[in-house]
């Protein structure tokens, strides 16, 4: 028993030995540091509007179902698919309220409608103003591809740190080897509310009497990655 246990701690020595001396070697070696950063702009495809629909606010003074099926009917009509891109994201109703103070129930709906550029959007609040639905704004900005270039724009910026490190090393006539350390430091997203543009939408088409609809162009959405590497330098 006692020549086993000796055995056994022999080989646990050389084993924190090796590994110490790998560490060691680690950071023995010479090595570049460098960071690498990279952006990307892109036109978004998918538009968020949120809509809302009052039965208190409409001057026809019209059932909210009567309202909800002529609005459906006029977003269906400009080539949106209420099915897959219009969605209810809250209801509400003063239903409470009629109790107590024995007023009349006004019912409230909120939607949720994805358009696919910005010509698609200014049809949205020009169909809707007819329909005395002015209570429309945009949410989000987004595109239907946006995971792919978040891995591209990663893949730019780890190239640009190895780039970096090439021509510092070039400069002092040595080389870089292998990657011994690579970190994402940062990632930004920029796909701000948009309600600026949503303004200028109104605007328009409240107007515009020539009954031309122009292209909205919205602000882009930004990626951005930086990348921490460190290479060894030969």
């Amino acid at each position: 028993m006692m020549k086993k246990t000796y055995i056994l701690g022999i080989l646990l020595m050389a084993v924190i030995s090796i590994t110490a001396q790998t560490a060691k070697n680690f950071i023995d070696q010479p090595y570049i540091e460098v960071n690498g950063k990279a952006e990307m702009e892109i036109i978004p495809d998918m538009i968020y509007l949120k809509v809302i629909i009052d039965e208190k606010d409409n001057k026809a003074k019209v059932s909210l179902e009567q309202l909800e099926q002529r609005m459906m009917k006029a977003l269906s009509d400009i080539g949106i698919d209420t099915k897959k891109d219009v969605a209810v994201i809250d209801y509400s109703s003063n239903f409470q309220e009629h109790w107590i103070k024995k007023t009349n129930i006004m019912t409230t709906k909120q939607y949720e409608v994805i358009a696919y550029n910005g010509k698609t959007v200014a049809q949205v609040f020009m169909v809707l103003e007819k329909l005395d639905i002015s209570n429309i704004s945009v949410t989000k900005l987004d595109h239907s591809k946006i995971e792919d270039y978040r891995q591209q724009v990663k893949v730019d910026a780890i190239k640009a740190a190895k780039n970096k490190a090439k021509m510092l090393t070039e400069a002092v006539d040595q080389k870089i080897g292998k990657a011994l350390y690579i970190q994402e430091i940062s990632r930004n997203i920029y796909a701000r509310t948009a309600a600026m543009e949503s303004n200028v939408v109104m605007k328009m088409s409240a107007n515009d009497k020539s009954g031309y609809i122009s292209d909205i162009e919205f602000q882009k959405i930004n990626l951005e990655a930086q990348i921490l590497a460190r290479f060894t330098i030969e």
